[in-house]
Order: structure tokens, then sequence, then C-alpha cells
């Protein structure tokens, strides 16, 4: 492994003085002169059409100075790819939470009486909540005009509530299962899950004096936001503006458009910028959840055990809109199984609208439940044919020069050294006590594509600004580009300060997402480090007169080789034109890498046979890593995601009922507290391999993707008990536990 000075040593994050004093702006935090406060009525109903609304008595209520209903928007649909979504209901709403008339007032408390003012009749209709209803020949259409929408993917033949399907693989499944000894099939049905970020949703919209649509809002896609705003209101590009704010958490989810939309209407008839934050109540109920899903999984196994074939058909309840996500489909679902060798694969995706809150991204998104399914499925089929799971999983692993089950290939894979590592850390084949059981599950992620902006400027005093068009999310991005700047120009981190442009700065750029951030952002710091060196050593040879084939750079001091005379690189810049050297460097990353990371992980619990209480024991993650980066950071990644499958795994659901989420609180919505948290061991197989000029490989995803399987498989080692459904609640494993007695 290569050893730098900076990269990959423990450093202070950039933006930890700002958020630990309070300084740090949010986008609840921005604060225009006269600004106004909006709120949005919303539906009490799953499924209605709206008779009529009367805003009269909100109009008249002192210090209300806008109040906007379905008619005042219409024709308007916003979507970050399928437009589906309109920002107010146009004569139905389809979920519980959708916004039907929106108030801007002088304060918050005043916006909350005028929606208390504002009547709306209502002619309830029956809602159409169970996916496997909604993909019925027949069923009412919840989206007849579905096919006049922009952003329409895949159209079906016929009308249909699956607005989305798609076939991925490799191979052929029939003859697969022709050569298969044994066939298993089972179904897996997996919860809607919000993100649970600290920052629930935020932003302040202002169309200012020359008509320009000034935007702070909590989205790490600010180009990306910048488009949706452009194609809904029907703007020119160069008319829409989105500033930096800091982003209190996103794991997914803050990436469509939300407020804005609304926001500018307000805007534009008041004359004043407009800020809205939805509480967490309307967060649970109208935010963007992970979908729910319904697996079917089959598999053919020769006696020997090797997978000769394997079928899925994954249904996700995506609720009533496929705005919110970034291509109106799970992409992640082309991740799911690159740990296996399956020679024959077939992955049938349909998404389905039904009247419930409408999905969007969630860490691994379409990943997090298909390797819940397959990791519990070859689990299953193991102990089916009477074979340890460990033994048929190595027997099963991806190695060199294998193709992944959607026919991708990648380079030197360490699939088989990462799950060795775990087995050998967690002491996953020592004795066990009784109740007691361990389970594996594994992931692949390779790094998204992705492409960003990066300038490094020196400063005569000594400074170092890198300026930058990602707008990151809280997971230490800016930090990481310092130390790479740092490493490159050898001066410490703490001597590199970051700015953040807005989004007039650059054409574009692809924003946080994907575990593409490291994949692409490092590659344009470090260039434009170089090209600030460059520039330097080109500066010294005009302002200096020294031969330009003999200036070197060697750490802060810029030399001239025939005569040896030496300049600090302050001292240089400080004789410049503008006392300042600069370098750019945009960075396009594209397509799959060459090469993927691996996760192992294997969870110990504990199950009381007369409740159902699992309780997590130790949790052990290996990882398959190319130069860690960020140490701090790196391990901060995998904690975050370990706790996040925690949640996913034993407790979290969004509870629906009869189209009304009943969680709408904390109080209710159990996410994993310290208590719930075991000893975590994780196991870093450090390597030369990953992209880029150090060698990257992501992190972002893959600690959340095993934690659920691997505590389903642990408790079917621990009780016999294969319970298919998350989340793996005391109550329904007392159940199973019943039901086996």
């Amino acid at each position: 492994m290569t050893t730098y000075k900076v990269v990959g040593q423990p450093a202070t994050r950039t933006d930890g003085p700002e958020k630990v004093t309070g300084s740090a702006k949010y986008a609840a935090d921005v604060q225009l002169p006269g600004v106004l406060w909006g709120k949005a009525l919303r539906s009490p109903f799953p499924h209605a059409r709206i008779r009529s609304i009367d805003t009269s008595k909100a109009e008249k209520l002192p210090g209300v100075h806008a109040v906007l209903t379905g008619k005042d928007v219409k024709g308007v649909m916003q979507g970050r790819t399928l437009r589906d979504l309109p920002p107010l209901a146009q004569n139905k709403v389809r979920f519980v939470g959708e916004k039907v008339a929106v108030v801007a007032a002088d304060d918050e408390d005043i916006a909350e009486q005028a929606l208390a003012l504002i009547e709306v009749d209502y002619e309830e209709l029956t809602p159409l909540t169970d996916p496997l209803e909604a993909m019925k020949d027949g069923a009412p259409l919840l989206h007849p005009d579905l096919l006049t929408y922009d952003g329409v993917l895949r159209p079906p033949e016929k009308p249909s509530n699956v607005f989305f399907s798609n076939t991925l693989g490799s191979g052929d499944v029939e003859k697969g299962f022709a050569e298969a000894d044994q066939i298993f099939e089972d179904t897996y049905t997996t919860t809607r899950v919000h993100q649970a970020y600290l920052e629930p949703r935020a932003c302040t919209v202002w169309v200012d004096g020359d008509g320009r649509v000034q935007v702070w809002a909590t989205n790490k896609t600010p180009y990306n936001l910048k488009q949706a705003l452009v194609a809904a209101l029907e703007l020119p590009e160069d008319q829409v503006v989105i500033n930096h704010n800091y982003i209190g958490g996103d794991f997914g989810a803050k990436g469509p458009v939300m407020d804005e939309c609304l926001c500018y209407f307000l805007s534009l008839k008041t004359g004043k910028p407009v800020k809205m934050v939805m509480e967490y109540i309307e967060e649970f109920m109208a935010g963007n959840p992970r979908h729910g899903s319904i697996i079917r999984v089959k598999t053919g196994v020769k006696n020997d055990g090797t997978i000769t074939a394997h079928q899925e058909h994954l249904i996700f309840n995506s609720g009533a809109y496929a705005a919110l996500m970034p291509w109106g489909f799970l992409a992640g679902v082309g991740g799911i199984a690159g740990n296996l060798r399956i020679p024959n694969a077939q992955f049938n995706v349909s998404h389905v609208y039904t009247n419930l809150i409408p999905c969007g991204y969630m860490r691994g998104p379409g990943e997090a439940q298909g390797t819940f399914a397959i990791e519990s499925h070859v689990d299953d089929v193991a102990r089916k044919m009477g074979m340890d799971p460990l033994e048929f999983r190595l027997k099963n692993t991806v190695r060199d020069e294998d193709l992944t089950p959607m026919g991708e290939t990648f380079s030197n894979i360490r699939a088989v050294e990462t799950l060795e590592a775990a087995v050998e850390a967690s002491g996953y084949r020592d004795p066990k006590p009784v109740n007691v059981g361990r389970g594996i599950a594994m992931c692949a992620r390779p790094g998204s594509p992705g492409e960003t902006h990066c300038a490094v400027t020196l400063k005569p005093d000594g400074s170092v600004l890198l300026e930058t068009s990602l707008f990151e999310q809280g997971s230490g991005t800016y930090t990481m580009l310092a130390q790479v700047a740092a490493e490159e120009l050898g001066i410490s981190a703490g001597r590199v300060h970051v700015q953040v442009w807005n989004t007039d700065m650059v054409p574009f750029d692809s924003g946080v997402a994907g575990s593409r951030t490291t994949r692409m952002a490092v590659p344009a710091a470090y260039d434009a480090a170089q090209n600030a060196r460059t520039e330097l050593i080109k500066q010294a040879a005009e302002v200096m007169g020294w031969p330009h084939d003999k200036v070197t750079y060697d750490g802060e001091v810029v030399v001239n080789q025939n005569t040896e005379e030496k300049l600090t690189w302050p001292e240089l810049v400080a004789r410049t034109p503008g006392a300042a050297v600069s370098g750019r460097a945009y960075s396009k990353q594209e397509g799959r890498p060459e090469v993927t990371s691996f996760c192992a992980q294997i969870a110990e619990i504990e199950v009381d046979p007369e409740t159902g209480h699992v309780k997590l024991l130790r949790l052990t993650t290996a990882h398959d890593v190319g130069t860690v980066m960020s140490p701090v950071g790196h391990q901060g990644q995998i904690n975050g995601g370990v706790v996040q499958g925690i949640g996913y795994g034993l407790m979290e659901d969004l509870i629906i009922e009869d189209g009304h989420v009943t969680t709408l609180s904390f109080s209710d919505y159990k996410v994993p507290s310290i208590g719930d948290i075991p000893p975590m061991q994780t196991v870093l197989l450090e390597s030369n391999d990953g992209t880029g000029p150090y060698n990257v490989k992501a992190i972002g995803e893959a600690p959340t993707l095993g934690v659920a399987p691997a505590i389903a498989n642990a408790l079917a080692d621990a009780t016999g008990v294969r319970v298919n459904d998350l989340p793996l609640s005391a109550e329904r494993v007392y159940r199973a536990l019943r039901e086996k007695k």
C-alpha cells in the first residue's frame, strides 16, 4: 500500500467549526428581507375527487399575502425524470398528505391559521393500496393520462398501473433451470423505510429584481434541481440559480423537487421571498421513503451445490407518483447479486402506482430490497440442501474472469478474500450457546458515474482556496477534497479553505449520490492541484526569468535548478499579476469502473424463544477497499450504514393503515438507539487496486445492504425458523416460532 502524508491520515473536518458553533447556514436558516412563510394544506384521504375549494376566509386573514390552489398552477408537472406530480392537486388527490392548497403569510402561525380556514369539499374514492391488486387487468387506473406525461421511459403496451417494467440479467434461465437437480422458490417482502435524517426539508425561493429565481434548498443534486425547475416552470436555464447551503443529512432522499415550485409561485405573486419548512409529521406523511417490495425468487441448483439459474420478480410499491425518483425507477436493481457466480440470471422489475405515499431513493435503492431477498434465499437453499451456508457461498462466490449475474466483468475480484476475512474476524465457526445464531450476507458495489468541477487557488498569505460545484450532505467530502489538494501541494490540510459555487459557475454537476462522489471528485481536485502547480512553475519562469524547463516544485518551494535559487510559493504568488495562481479541472467518470468493491457481514444474535425478541450481540463487517482517503470519514460511512441496516432489519417500518401513515413521529417510528447497537468490528482489506489517482473504491452504500439478511440468516441458524418479511420484529418472530411449534 502507498503511504501518503495527508491523504489517508486523520484530518479535522473543514466544516466542523461552523457546525459545532452554530454558524453553519442550512436552508431553514436563510433570512432574506421581507421573507414570508409558506404552508401547505394536505389531503386527509388516500383517494378523492376535489369538488370545490373555498379560500376566501383564508385570503381575508390579516397577515396573509397569497393563497394558491390547483387552478393557479394548472398544467405544471414536476419530476426528476417522469413528470407526473402536480405542485398542487389537480381535481383529484392520490395519497394522504398530497398538497391541495398553499398560503404565504407574515409568519408561520398566521400561515397555520389560514390553512384552518380553507374549506375543501371531497368526494371519497376507493383507494388502491395493494400493488398486486393494482397490477391486475381491469384495476382502476390511478394515472389514466400516463402516456401524455413527459419522461415516461418504458410506456406500457396497454393502460396499466405498472408505469415502468424492465428485465435485467444474463444467460438463459430456462436452460439453467433445466440443468438443475433441485429448484427452490420463495417470496420475500420488505417495508417502507424513512431515511430519518435530522434536518427536515426546507427551501427559500426569491424571484429577485432582475427576474432571476434564487433558490436555497435541502438538495444535494443542485443542477438536477435546476433542470427540474426549468422544465416544470418553463423558464430559461440562466434564470434559475441554486445557492449553496449546508444539508443536514440525506441518505438518498434529498434530490427531488418538493416545495420549490410552490415557493416560486408564491414569490412571483407576492413579490417577496418565500420559505417553506416541512415539519417532521409531514416528512413521515409525505416524504419519499424507501420502497416497500414483494420479491418472488426461484433458484436452480445442482446436487453438489452449484447454482445453475436464478430468477426474481421484484414488485416495487411506488405509491402515488414516480416524480421523486431520479430516473423514474430504482437503478440499484442492476447491482443485485454481484458477489455471486450465476451463469443464468433474470431480474424482472415492476414499479406500480398505488394510493400511498410516493417513494424515492434511499441508500442502495432497489439493492437493499433485492439483497435481502437473494442473500436470505441463498442461505435458505443451502440449509434445505443440508449444506453449510458458508461452504455453499464459497462454492458460488464470483472470482476473476467470472461474469456477474448482470453480465458484467470486473478485474481483481476479491470476494472470497473478503468473505474469509469476515469469517475469521467474527469467530463464525466457534461453538454457540443455545438460542444464539450466526448469519452471513454479502454484496458488491462499484462506484457510479458522474461529473464535477474543481478549482485550486494559491494565495500569497500561504493559504489555498479550493472551490467546488458539489453540495455535500454531511459526509465529509469537502474535507477529503482539502486533503487531496494539500497532498499535491505539500502542505497541511488545515491551510486549505473550501468554497462552494452556485449553479451559475459551471454547466453541470452530478451531485452527491450513488457511491460516486469520491470516484468523480478526487480526480477533479487532484487535477486542479496539479494544474495549479503547473501554473506556478509557468509564473516562476515568467516573473523570475528562470528557464521553464529548469523550474521544479518541491513542497512549498519553487527552485531554479540552474542556480539553485529558491522562493517559497507564497513569495512567488505575491509577485504574480493578481497575486494568485490557480488551476481548474473537470472530471467526468462514465459507466461502471473496471473494479468493484465487496462487503461481507456476519451477524451474531440471541433469540428469546418466549417473546421473539432478537438481540444483536455482534456485527462484523469486512470491506474490500482501495486507498482510504479519510479514515475517520470512511469509518463513519461504515458505522452509519451498518446502523441503518440494523434499523431496516429489526425495527424500522413506516406503517400504513387504510392509506394513512400511522407512524408520524419518532416516538412511533423506531430507529436504532445506542442500546440497539452491538459491538461492531470492521475489517478493511486495503489494496492499490481502485480508480483515480489514489486507487479508491466505493464505500457509501455497501455497509447497509447485507445487515438485514445477515440477521435473518442468524435467526434461521438460532431457531430453525425462516422469516421472509422485514422488519424482523419481536411480534413477527414470535408468531413464526409459535407456528413452528
